[in-house]
């Protein structure tokens, strides 16, 4: 089997329009590694759209799944019937359920390249805005915690900050970073950000780009740029 992604940007559809994102995904396809769409579009198209952007280049289907085992497994295979490379759980569902989603992946991976990317804290929350029910501890604890956990379970990705990169050097897992900008100060909601190259020289596999290039002149030459400055070019 091929590499599951040809370079490391995965580029955010982040938009409420399938139009749009299709022109867009149509634009970036070829030079992007993969396209991510969540429920701002899931919950309209569904699994047609996935369908039909998985024609372009692989998909991360970003839902997050966070239920019972069972219907975790199911939205799971779901996704990868519709054609997703990449699909998300959240961490905090605990050894059970990520231990069933790591055995469906084993399988589906028979089938072609396929990830779960266990979902740790997101990088919207900073010290300041976490759950209630988080214990009072640092964000790194808490990625550490959870992060072991699924690898305990048999996840092999993670979704993870930057921030946290050096943290987790000692995992295997493929390592996807959100909050990925060129430029710092443009960071908008995102908490916790890091410039391309770093982040992959501290370990992360791929990045994920979302306004940077939806709101570029040139979308398909903000792919290129993100790309090449992953490669420190």
């Amino acid at each position: 089997m091929g590499p599951l992604l040809q370079n490391p940007i995965i580029v955010a559809l982040d938009l409420d329009s399938a139009e749009e994102a299709y022109k867009l995904a149509q634009e970036v396809g070829e030079v992007a590694g993969a396209l991510k769409i969540g429920p701002r579009l899931v919950m309209r198209e569904g699994q047609a759209f996935v369908q039909k952007l998985a024609q372009l280049a692989p998909v991360f289907v970003d839902m997050k799944h966070f239920d019972i085992p069972s219907t975790m497994v199911a939205g799971i295979q779901a996704s990868f019937d519709a054609g997703a490379t990449l699909v998300t759980v959240h961490a905090l569902a605990g050894k059970e359920a990520l231990r069933e989603c790591a055995n469906l992946e084993a399988k589906l991976n028979q089938i072609r390249p396929f990830k779960i990317l266990a979902v740790t804290v997101l990088t919207s929350w900073g010290e300041g805005n976490l759950p209630i029910s988080f214990q009072p501890k640092p964000i790194k604890e808490h990625v550490l915690d959870l992060a072991s956990e699924a690898e305990e379970a048999g996840i092999t990705g993670l979704v993870c900050s930057g921030h946290e990169l050096d943290l987790l050097k000692d995992k295997k897992s493929f390592k996807v970073v959100p909050g990925i900008r060129m430029d710092l100060e443009e960071h908008q909601d995102q908490k916790r950000v890091m410039e391309p190259k770093t982040a992959l020289s501290k370990g992360a596999q791929a990045l994920v780009v979302g306004r940077p290039i939806l709101q570029a002149p040139n979308p398909k030459e903000a792919v290129l740029d993100y790309v090449m400055a992953s490669m420190g070019k």
